[in-house]
């Protein structure tokens, strides 16, 4: 039953220290602390404090995680204006053509029309021109060269020119030593512009232990852009819309999902975004899980039906985001907000750095 505050952004904030915002991962990775969520029809706090290590023991044989494969990119490029002066440029996604969305800073100097250089080397620099404004975002459109159509294609200019898209919380300083760091270990397929942060937990060691005790691992692809990480601002959330990402959910991974269930075992996703291309690849074949590509916007608030997960490994998020309603759609806001309490009063280290919850299969309503 919902609850007339479960409409409202504000019903979603809750103060954090500064210090409990993480600034580089736990090392080693499955050495995070984990919070592990339990029925808690009876009692809000429930739980178990645990490592990420404790995986091994807390999921069966025949479970599946199901992981984000995408790779984050240096999506950040620093850009000259014709006038003079610096500026920057992070790439979205892409449009046509060459053509691709990227919010620019500072925005008012990049006016339709306007030229923009990129130095590729000390001697050479690319011309780029700014197309338009786009309106949903705010964001602009700009002309690369033609060869750079895909995000495959534009990864290689990236490399050379780019800086990894920290989020603004995490001290930029040190960039150089992120560029790893902010990928998880199955970082495969370049387009994100954040990482998907639950991943970032599991390491070589766990991930080997995982499969010799009969936990398949499955991949899906949700390149994550500004649907997940944009700030919410309107305070009724009955008509929320998010920005829409880049999704694949292959024939592999359904296969691996459908033989999980028929054999006894729960599908974990592993992060919010695997819940995402998982549950619109569900609605999009409109009532059974069928292979899917291309872009989806779906929002899961307090209210949604679950259809494929069974659980959830995730990061604790910021206030007032589309990741908190998630994540509330699965064990109810009031319950979400109490963890979170404690979870604070634990020490527990928050964001995309940070420690993690396991929302078991009995713990979602």
């Amino acid at each position: 039953m919902l609850d007339q505050k479960d409409t409202l952004l504000s019903s979603y904030n809750y103060d954090l220290p500064n210090n409990l915002i993480a600034q580089s991962p736990t090392e080693p990775r499955h050495d995070a602390k984990l919070m592990i969520v339990k029925n808690g029809l009876s009692d809000y706090l429930n739980l178990t404090h645990a490592k990420i290590w404790d995986l091994k023991d807390v999921l069966n044989a025949g479970d599946l995680l199901v992981v984000n494969n995408t790779r984050v990119l240096k999506a950040r490029l620093k850009i000259r204006f014709s006038g003079g002066g610096l500026g920057e440029l992070l790439l979205m996604e892409p449009r046509k053509n060459g053509q691709w969305l990227c919010l620019g800073r500072p925005a008012r100097r990049m006016r339709s029309g306007d030229q923009l250089w990129l130095d590729t080397s000390p001697d050479h620099s690319l011309c780029l021109k700014v197309i338009d404004k786009d309106e949903s975002t705010g964001g602009r459109i700009i002309q690369f060269p033609n060869e750079f159509t895909s995000r495959t294609e534009m990864a290689s200019l990236l490399d050379l020119c780019g800086e990894v898209p920290l989020p603004p919380y995490i001290d930029k300083n040190k960039s150089r030593a992120h560029e790893e760091k902010y990928q998880t270990r199955f970082a495969s397929k370049p387009g994100a512009i954040a990482a998907p942060t639950a991943g970032l937990h599991l390491s070589d060691e766990l991930i080997e232990i995982l499969k010799i005790k009969g936990i398949r691992i499955a991949q899906i692809t949700l390149h994550v852009g500004l649907g997940t990480f944009r700030p919410l601002e309107k305070e009724d959330l009955s008509k929320l819309h998010l920005h829409s990402e880049w999704v694949e959910v292959s024939e592999e991974a359904i296969r691996e999902i459908t033989n999980c269930k028929e054999e006894g075992g729960k599908v974990f996703a592993v992060g919010t975004t695997s819940v995402r291309a998982l549950e619109a690849a569900y609605l999009l074949g409109r009532g059974t899980l069928e292979p899917f590509e291309g872009k989806v916007n779906l929002v899961i608030k307090p209210g949604f039906e679950f259809c494929v997960i069974d659980g959830l490994l995730t990061n604790f998020h910021l206030p007032k985001s589309s990741l908190l309603l998630l994540v509330s759609a699965l064990i109810g806001r009031k319950r979400m907000l109490k963890l979170y309490e404690n979870a604070i009063a634990k020490k527990y280290r928050f964001f995309s750095y940070g420690d993690a919850m396991l929302i078991t299969p009995d713990s979602v309503l």
